[in-house]
């Protein structure tokens, strides 16, 4: 059978049948019989003692099932963290209990103190409202600078204070590198703010436990990016249940962007209150619950310096960087303001000596850890924003100092241990001056000018460690699971694949994308292979998918599982066409014999793999099944350079977005249409946190942004056409398929472009403004002009 698209091709989504026509099979879709609803009674207060909880009431009340507190988790482990840093003493990170349901003390708003289990989630709410809660309330710790002074108030008291660790990276580099700020002939100095953001998939978190009594076996079906990592941290290390006697199902997830990768209290305690209930026990997610309970991103306070010399040569770059880590440790929350933002600061620049420093403080908020780009987007801010000011402050073009400064030879190994294999940045550069007609600015901004509205264009570069790995490697910086990938291609007897992944989809497009590429090595039609995901009693262990690793290493995983397949299936083509086997070949969905015209079918040959009926059995087992587990040597290096043009009116301070152009080097493309609907994505959210949204605790630690009606969501209005393009390629030289990550590009590129932006409409209208915090909200950025 001829092919039909495969790798290079717009394929349309297949996935997008079912969830357009209403038929998507999500966590909430799933009703058991006979099951239960859970209401969590959560913190009102951000630190307090618990001296009472008083159930009694609540028990008695129709419907009610069971009450739990945590007392019924004492014994029961603590929810863990899956990254260990330790500082630059080489001392570990202090690392807190986290209970299931709060236990002696509350530390955040929305901390679950008791829950109830009943018949219906309005019983459920209604016995929640009649327990009796009593707290005394302590100050809270807000501020990270505030809660590192001496005689702070603890969040954990049995911590020595509130500094979970203060890293430095490289140590050997910060000697040399503050010797280099000594020397230098131009220090530029910024200090700026991540501002925290809350990740706000379509799809709120849900979880069902579910316990079979005969066979002692659990299922939790769960909102998650990873289910075998969920399987491995909550049964191994929270409730105890061998990984046999667990199934973890993640079925359609309505988007994660990072909050869905870690494992919460709330999948903990419905898989508990299973057993204990002895029937299924369901929670879902309100969109006000989301706001207090789902991790967190970015909320880093950070001052940044750049030295160069007197030929604007980059030599040193420093920066001190204060992580807000929340109330208790996410599961990767200790990785992401160290290894995944660190090892980026020397971004698309060959500066010699680079220092980091990091503290990462625990607070009374909502715990914080990965959101789309997880680091990244923090480092490039910082970079691309203090790259932007010492140009200014230089009186030299912005997009000069960048290039004369980029990396140009490959490998590159950079002074915070990560070595590029590939990469052309003035290629981005060249094709981002291209689609964003600079030479047209000029006239823009004069009209602009003749309507009463301040234009500005700003321009970044950036680069991305994605596809995350190799196991060894990041196991040595303090990972506590592998990140690997895994894949088992089974071939049924007509020719038709089943292709098992540990990647998870949640909105990627994999079960187009990956089909793609089955169907290309084979030769086939995309409809003959079906993807298979997100059920720990289907596929083998996988890592899962976040830092734009499902291509790149999911999809390596199934390279080599078909290739197996292709070996194999050569063996029985040679003896059905009475061949060499060396001299096997395929394509088109057809093996024939090189040279000549004796050809035999694919589905011919998975035919005779179980029915061998014309080889002998004891050269070549029956069945065509491989699996397939990978593990990089590196991570992947996309690359790209962003221009952002706005309107900034002066009477209100309000910007809009005019144009938006992203020039991106992704490597080898799967499929077009797919990429670019994930730079899209990631465009949007970038522009999110850089104009629009905010998540604002007040000094008592009560989140003030807490609903939509005061965090600011963008809309279809915010946004302009954006142009994209991705046809700068090199491909990435250690993966089989030479590609590189997509995913989270567009929220990292995109920050800088659009505060470089306003930056520059400002000072254009001459204006004594070197920054403005994001988000570059009205009343912030009219203060900004009027001083």
């Amino acid at each position: 059978m001829p092919k039909d698209g495969g790798i290079g091709a717009s394929s349309k989504r297949r996935e997008d049948v079912r969830f357009l026509t209403g038929v998507g099979n999500y966590t909430d879709d799933i009703n058991l019989h006979g099951q239960a609803h859970v209401f969590f009674l959560r913190s009102d207060v951000a630190h307090g003692t618990l001296t009472s909880v008083d159930t009694s009431a609540a028990e008695g009340m129709p419907g009610v099932v069971k009450v739990f507190t945590g007392a019924d988790f004492e014994g029961v482990g603590s929810i863990p963290c899956g990254w260990q840093v330790t500082d630059k003493h080489g001392e570990p990170m202090q690392e807190p209990a986290h209970p299931v349901l709060a236990q002696g003390k509350v530390r955040h708003v929305g901390e679950p103190i008791a829950a109830v289990v009943a018949e219906t989630l309005a019983q459920a709410r209604d016995a929640a409202e009649a327990i009796n809660v009593d707290i005394a309330e302590l100050p809270a710790v807000v501020d990270m600078k505030d809660a590192l002074k001496d005689g702070a108030t603890k969040v954990h008291d049995d911590l020595n204070n509130n500094l979970c660790y203060d890293w430095g990276f490289v140590e050997e580099n910060k000697a040399a590198t503050d010797k280099a700020f000594e020397d230098a002939a131009h220090v530029t100095t910024l200090e700026l703010i991540n501002n925290r953001l809350v990740a706000n998939p379509m799809e709120p978190r849900v979880a069902v436990g579910d316990y079979a009594r005969g066979t002692d076996e659990h299922t939790l079906y769960t909102t998650s990016q990873n289910p075998h990592v969920i399987r491995l941290l909550m049964g191994a290390f929270v409730l105890g249940i061998p990984e046999h006697k667990l199934r973890v199902v993640a079925p359609d997830v309505g988007g994660g962007f990072g909050t869905k990768i870690f494992h919460y209290q709330e999948e903990a305690f419905c898989t508990f209150a299973a057993k204990a209930c002895n029937r299924p026990v369901k929670w879902t997610s309100s969109r006000s619950e989301a706001f207090i309970s789902d991790a967190h991103g970015r909320d880093h306070v950070t001052k940044i310096e750049l030295a160069l010399d007197a030929d604007n040569n980059f030599t040193a770059l420093r920066t001190e960087t204060h992580a807000n880590m929340g109330a208790y440790l996410s599961t990767f929350a200790p990785s992401v303001p160290t290894w995944l933002h660190g090892t980026l600061m020397a971004g698309n620049y060959k500066t010699p000596l680079i220092y980091v420093n990091v503290k990462a403080v625990f607070t009374n908020t909502v715990p914080v850890d990965a959101y789309r780009g997880a680091g990244r987007p923090e480092a490039t801010f910082q970079l691309e924003r203090v790259v932007d000011k010492a140009a200014r402050e230089l009186g030299v073009d912005p997009i000069a100092l960048r290039r004369q400064n980029f990396i140009t030879e490959f490998p590159y190994a950079t002074p915070v241990a990560v070595e590029y294999d590939t990469g052309d940045y003035h290629a981005t550069m060249d094709k981002l001056e291209e689609m964003g007609d600079f030479a047209g600015f000029a006239a823009r901004r004069a009209e602009s000018e003749k309507n009463g509205k301040l234009r500005g264009l700003g321009v970044n570069c950036y680069i991305e460690a994605c596809g995350i790995a190799p196991s060894n490697l990041v196991g040595q910086l303090g990972a506590r699971a592998g990140l690997y990938e895994s894949a088992t291609v089974r071939v049924n007897a007509t020719g038709g694949l089943v292709v098992m992944t540990g990647s998870h989809c949640h909105g990627q497009g994999h079960e187009t994308s990956f089909a793609q590429v089955v169907a290309e090595m084979i030769g086939i039609d995309e409809s003959m292979v079906e993807i298979v995901h997100g059920d720990t009693s289907k596929v083998p262990m996988g890592m899962g998918t976040y830092g734009s690793r499902s291509i790149a290493v999911g999809g390596s995983a199934m390279v080599r599982a078909t290739e197996k397949i292709i070996n194999k299936a050569k063996k029985i083509a040679s003896h059905l066409l009475e061949a060499s086997e060396t001299d096997i070949e395929l394509k088109d969905g057809a093996f024939s014999v090189a040279g000549t015209d004796k050809s035999v079918a694919w589905g011919d040959v998975t035919l005779a793999a179980y029915v061998p009926h014309n080889y002998p059995l004891e050269d070549i087992e029956p069945g065509l099944e491989e699996t397939a587990f990978y593990d990089p040597s590196n991570f992947t290096y996309p690359s790209g350079a962003y221009a952002c043009e706005v309107e900034v009116d002066p009477d209100t301070g309000k910007v809009s977005i005019e144009r938006f152009a992203a020039a991106d080097d992704f490597g080898n493309i799967i499929n077009p249409m797919i990429v670019t609907g994930q730079v899209h994505g990631g465009l949007a959210q970038g522009i999110g946190q850089a104009l629009l949204e905010n998540c604002a605790y007040d000094e008592n630690g009560q989140l003030l942004s807490a609903s939509y009606m005061d965090y600011a969501m963008p809309r279809a209005d915010d946004l302009p056409m954006f142009d994209v393009d991705h046809s700068c390629q090199t491909p990435c030289t250690h993966n089989p398929l030479g590609v590189k990550g997509c995913g989270e590009a567009g929220a990292i590129g995109s920050p800088p472009a659009v505060v470089n932006a306003v930056v520059d409409a400002l000072q254009s209208a001459g204006k004594d403004v070197t920054h403005v915090d994001m988000p570059l909200s009205p009343d912030r950025v009219w203060a900004a002009m009027n001083g």
